[in-house]
């Protein structure tokens, strides 16, 4: 896939854990695990919006793409 989820390097940037995070956001562990892992097929724009007040950045420093 293209699109690389980069949010373990943000909060390894912002020394933020998932449960820290996952507290923040009010969202499941598990779903910001998947998130993490990129397995993910989705995103809400409202969920991006409150991990990136939550960890201080862009969108852009969270999804990257890449070309085939």
């Amino acid at each position: 896939m293209p699109i690389i989820v980069n949010l373990d390097v943000m909060m390894a940037k912002r020394k933020m854990s998932l449960n820290e995070l996952s507290e923040k956001v009010d969202i499941s562990l598990s779903n910001l695990s998947i998130l993490k892992t990129g397995k993910a097929k989705a995103i809400r724009f409202s969920t991006l919006e409150v991990i990136c007040k939550a960890l201080e950045c862009q969108p852009g420093d969270i999804l990257e793409f890449l070309e085939d």
